[in-house]
């Protein structure tokens, strides 16, 4: 009989013989996570419904607002109420849809690291947001040359670019808001009726509160996101307003969004 000798590999060149595989980039999920948006037929149409609605906006106020009313601070403001419904529900949706479409367990199974999926997720959104109110603008701008030349009036032009910076702005931290609550809650009807809570019931006893009781008047542009958020559709923002926002900003998106990406690192995905 003869023997056979084996020869071991070191450790060293197994590791060579076998590398790691390379990282998935971030440019490659952020792609992925675009076409989420637009691929099944429920995200097409409601992406398109951005500039649907835009144009309905746009329409209507050609139609039923008075002549000496025809100024793109109109047409922004028709535009503005529409966007400040939809964009939040689309990023609270692009987060909560991984778990109620139960898509979630290939995306972490495909990129480990939930963390990189999430600011993926949180970076289409904002691009999103500021495509869309560009868009929504630029329709805005057609409607209002439009409108004028059919009412033969002077086309007004009365929303400066630093303002539309501000209401882009504005539209951002309220798709944020959303974002945040898709976070959080990972179901698409909670986070879609959170919003509502939020953007529609919160306000008006906030400002019934402030109304009557003297300290929460005091408090509320520190504490109430949604109030801190109006000196931006005014066009004109102070440091004490810029300190006010950055304050409510903290309470109502950083704290909550780290407590959800918290949750979503640790929960189990099925």
């Amino acid at each position: 009989m003869t023997a056979t000798t084996v020869e071991t590999l070191e450790p060293e060149a197994v590791r060579a013989a076998r590398p790691a595989p390379t990282r998935i980039p971030m440019s490659r999920i952020m792609g992925v996570e675009l076409r989420k948006s637009f691929d099944t037929r429920s995200g097409f149409w409601l992406m398109a419904s951005i500039g649907i609605l835009a144009v309905i906006a746009t329409s209507a106020t050609i139609l039923f607002a008075p002549d000496d009313e025809l100024t793109y601070e109109s047409f922004a403001t028709a535009i503005g109420f529409p966007m400040a419904v939809l964009l939040p529900i689309i990023a609270a949706l692009s987060v909560t849809s991984e778990w109620s479409q139960r898509t979630g367990l290939t995306s972490f199974t495909l990129v480990p690291h939930r963390g990189r999926v999430i600011v993926a997720k949180l970076g289409v959104t904002i691009g999103v947001g500021v495509v869309s109110m560009l868009v929504a603008a630029a329709i805005g701008a057609l409607g209002n040359v439009v409108g004028t030349a059919i009412t033969g009036t002077d086309t007004v032009w009365n929303v400066s670019v630093a303002e539309l910076a501000y209401i882009i702005l504005a539209s951002v931290l309220g798709m944020l808001v959303g974002f945040t609550l898709g976070v959080l809650m990972r179901s698409s009807a909670a986070a879609v009726v959170g919003y509502f809570v939020y953007g529609f019931a919160l306000p008006p006893l906030s400002m019934m509160l402030a109304a009557s009781q003297d300290w929460w008047d005091r408090l509320q542009p520190w504490v109430d996101f949604y109030y801190a958020q109006g000196s931006l559709y005014e066009g004109q923002v102070s440091g004490t307003e810029w300190a006010h926002l950055g304050v409510a900003g903290l309470i109502w998106l950083v704290v909550p969004l780290t407590i959800g990406l918290w949750s979503v690192l640790r929960s189990e995905v099925k």
